[in-house]
């Protein structure tokens, strides 16, 4: 018996529809969820005047009320990825959903802003226990659907985060205490629908992922998503991995953070270019909702490789002056995917690391975080102008990145 099954085996080996892990009410209460984190994060940037105007605050202290909830999100993936598989799936969403809430009426009702900053870190918390625990679960629970169902899932996140600034929009950054004090409340309903979640924990690795069960599609004939050439070493795989989740995330925050400042450097106007930072996020949940069926007939490698190549096309595109809003709109629909295509890839390729989901979706969020400060260096050097090509040539960093990772993944399981 080999190793590694065929992708033939592995349609033979789906599970049961009555071993499937979401109910229909709780893929829509998940789907929710992840609104709902989408919406937390993007709370905090629009209600900064409203922070500042309250506490006191300079610019560079307002703006700790995001990292603290970034910090919040990586010390929760963490935590519940070490109590996976030892606390049923239930308790642990349900548990973060109510770190969530409690952090979010917290901060809305914090008297200074050490206690304000506390409560973000509490809904971080939360908030990485919801982002590691639906992930993992839609990236082994769905069988060859699996890819489909993440892009959908993290497609909600972007509702999310283009709700929450238009709701700061239309009530005023000075009722931001409302907002947050919503938001924990919208939290509660969901906890009735852990009953349609499955509290077993599902193996990967063991035929619910990897592939696409489609034959006859480039990169899923004859082989898994996740087989691993021979002589790879499981470390340098999963390095591979965290490298590109860090850098492309990056890109995703760079682009989000610095195409306002490119765009009016070039001779746009605020408002455009606040309008097309607004398209690049819309086009970034669009993509992820029109890979979705591609997901069911193409393999998560044709997909990163061809968002990879696509991303980098378009960064290279904006930095053309009249292309820029265009090539940046583009940006944001490659790189939708790959998020949540890689994760299916991930647990296929290296089934017997447990910890690896945990490991880049932490590394995501460093990204985030670690994105604005690097790329504010970078610019120092180079000039605004720059932004597009030194963003380029990360992306391209990226597809490397993929290339190997489908050489090192072809054949036999990683090396241990």
């Amino acid at each position: 018996m080999p190793d590694t099954p065929t992708a033939q085996e592995v349609r033979q080996i789906r599970p049961a529809p009555e071993a499937r892990v979401f109910s229909p009410a709780a893929v829509v209460a998940s789907c929710v969820g992840f609104v709902l984190i989408g919406a937390l994060q993007a709370l905090y940037g629009p209600a900064i005047p409203a922070f500042r105007d309250e506490f006191g605050l300079s610019p560079s202290a307002a703006g700790l009320g995001l990292s603290a909830h970034f910090v919040g999100g990586v010390a929760g993936v963490l935590l519940f990825d070490r109590l996976y598989g030892r606390m049923g799936n239930r308790r642990i969403l349900g548990t973060s959903y109510l770190l969530m809430a409690l952090g979010a009426a917290g901060f809305a009702l914090a008297p200074n802003w050490p206690a304000a900053l506390a409560a973000a870190l509490l809904a971080g918390l939360g908030f990485g226990g919801i982002d590691y625990g639906l992930n993992q679960l839609f990236a082994v629970g769905f069988g060859h659907r699996s890819t489909a169902m993440l892009n959908i899932l993290n497609a909600h996140f972007g509702i999310g985060a283009i709700l929450g600034p238009a709701l700061v929009a239309a009530v005023g950054a000075e009722h931001y205490p409302a907002l947050f004090l919503a938001f924990a409340a919208a939290n509660l309903p969901l906890l009735l629908c852990l009953r349609g979640v499955r509290d077993q924990v599902p193996q990967p690795g063991s035929g619910t992922t990897g592939t696409t069960g489609t034959t006859g599609t480039t990169g899923t004939t004859g082989t898994t998503a996740g087989g691993s050439a021979r002589g790879r070493s499981l470390g340098s795989v999963l390095a591979v991995f965290v490298t590109l989740y860090v850098l492309h995330v990056g890109i995703e925050a760079g682009v989000g953070g610095w195409e306002p400042t490119h765009l009016e450097t070039v001779g746009y106007g605020a408002g455009a270019a606040a309008t097309a930072t607004s398209v690049y996020w819309l086009m970034m949940t669009v993509g992820r909702f029109l890979v979705a069926p591609l997901a069911l007939r193409h393999s998560p490698q044709a997909i990163i490789t061809v968002s990879c190549a696509g991303m980098t096309v378009c960064l290279l595109l904006a930095s053309v002056p009249w292309l820029a809003p265009y090539a940046y709109a583009g940006v944001g629909l490659f790189i939708a995917p790959i998020f949540p295509t890689g994760l299916p890839w991930l647990n296929a390729a290296a089934p017997r690391a447990r910890r690896a989901g945990a490991l880049v979706i932490a590394a995501s969020m460093i990204g985030g975080v670690a994105a604005g400060p690097a790329l504010g260096k970078a610019i120092e050097w180079s000039g605004v102008r720059a932004v597009p090509l030194l963003l380029c040539a990360v992306s391209a960093v990226c597809l490397l990145a993929t290339l190997w990772l489908i050489r090192a993944t072809r054949t036999d399981p990683p090396a241990l």
